[in-house]
C-alpha cells in the first residue's frame, strides 16, 4: 500500500468549485469517449448516509481496452473496464476504483475542500493521523502535463476568464490570489502482488497525479461555461451529457438496483466523481520489453507428423 496526500489550489471558492467540478467531469468524460470506449454512467442518484447526510451516489465503468498499452492488451479481456464508485457529500467525498480482472488492485481517494491555500496540515488527522504519507502540492499553472494533453486554451498561464477576470496565473500566484481554495486528496493505491507491488503503486500514483492536474486545469479553463449555472442546471447538464456519452460509446447495460448497496465504514465513506482522464498508453519501464531482444522459441514453427502408410517395425 502506498499513500500520498495531494493538495491542489484553485482560483475559486469552495462553493464555486462545487458547480465547476460537476461540469468538468461530465464534459471531460464525454470528450474522451468513443464507440465502445470511454466512461459509461451506470447510476447517478441521490443517496443518504447516516453520518454525512444527503449526497450523491455515482457508479461508472471506464472502458479502457484500446487505451491500454500493448503489453496490457495482450493479457486482459477484450471487454475491459474499471469500476468507479463515488459518494459525494460535498465538501467531503470518497472515490473508489476497482477492477474485477485484478482483484488485488484498488485506488481509494478521500477528498476535502477548504477555502485556503493548502495550509491545513491536520485536515486528515481523523482518517490517517498515524499513517506515513508524502504531501505533494500540485500547481495548475506551473506544473507540466504530458504533451499529448496540452492545450494552450486550457493553460492557466494564458487563459483569462471573461466573466470573473481571473486567470493568467503567474509563478507564486497561490500566495497572493483571492479567492483561493484547495482540494485535499488522500490517495491510497494497493497492488498486492509480490515482486511488482512497489513499482506498480508508484506508477499508478504518477498517473493519478497527471489526472488530477489535467482535471483541475480544465475546471478553471472552462469557468466561463459553467460560472452562471445553478446546481439544478448543472445536474441537468450532467444528466443530458451522461445520456449522450452512454449512447456515444454504445453500451446499454440493464438497470441496476442500488437499494442494498453497502456503504464504507465511517472513516471510509463519501466520494466525489474524479475526472476520468485517459490513462497513459506507455508501459512503465519495468514492464517494457527491449525491442532488440530476440524471442526464444519454445517449439518448432512447423510440426511434421509421421506418414501412417510408412510403418516402421
Amino acid at each position: 500500500m502506498l499513500m500520498k496526500e495531494y493538495r491542489i489550489c484553485m482560483p475559486l471558492t469552495v462553493e464555486e468549485y462545487r458547480i465547476g467540478q460537476l461540469y468538468m467531469i461530465s464534459k471531460h468524460s464525454h470528450e474522451q469517449s468513443d464507440r465502445g470506449e470511454g466512461v459509461e454512467v451506470v447510476q447517478n442518484e441521490p443517496f443518504e448516509d447516516p453520518n454525512h447526510g444527503n449526497g450523491q451516489l455515482t457508479e461508472k465503468r471506464v472502458y479502457l481496452n484500446s487505451k491500454l498499452p500493448s503489453w496490457a492488451r495482450a493479457v486482459v479481456p477484450k471487454i475491459f473496464y474499471v469500476t468507479e464508485k463515488a459518494w459525494n457529500y460535498y465538501p467531503y467525498t470518497i472515490t473508489e476504483y476497482t477492477c474485477s480482472f485484478l482483484p488485488k488492485f484498488s485506488i481509494h481517494i478521500e477528498t476535502k475542500y477548504e477555502d485556503n491555500k493548502g495550509s491545513n496540515d491536520s485536515i486528515f488527522d481523523k482518517e490517517a493521523k498515524d499513517l506515513e504519507r508524502e504531501v505533494c502540492f500540485i500547481d495548475i499553472a506551473s506544473d507540466e502535463i504530458p504533451e499529448r494533453y496540452y492545450k494552450e486554451s486550457e493553460d492557466p498561464k494564458y487563459f483569462k476568464s471573461q466573466k470573473t477576470g481571473r486567470g493568467q496565473l503567474k509563478e507564486g500566484w497561490r500566495e497572493t490570489h483571492q479567492p483561493i481554495m484547495c482540494s485535499y486528496k488522500l490517495v491510497t493505491v494497493k497492488f498486492e502482488v509480490w515482486g511488482l507491488q512497489t513499482r506498480v503503486e508508484q506508477f499508478v500514483h504518477k498517473v493519478v497525479r497527471d489526472i488530477l492536474l489535467i482535471g483541475h486545469r480544465q475546471a478553471f479553463a472552462w469557468v466561463d461555461e459553467w460560472y452562471d449555472m445553478t446546481m439544478d442546471e448543472v445536474r441537468e447538464f450532467e444528466r443530458a451529457t451522461q445520456e449522450a456519452t452512454n449512447k456515444k460509446i454504445g453500451v446499454f447495460p440493464p438497470a441496476i438496483s442500488i437499494s442494498n448497496i453497502s456503504m464504507p465504514s465511517s472513516t471510509r465513506s463519501a466520494p466525489s466523481s474524479a475526472p476520468s482522464t485517459p490513462l497513459s498508453t506507455d508501459a512503465p519501464d519495468f514492464l517494457t520489453v527491449p525491442k532488440d531482444r530476440p524471442r526464444k522459441k519454445s517449439a518448432p514453427e512447423t510440426l511434421t507428423l509421421p506418414d501412417p502408410s510408412k510403418k516402421t517395425f
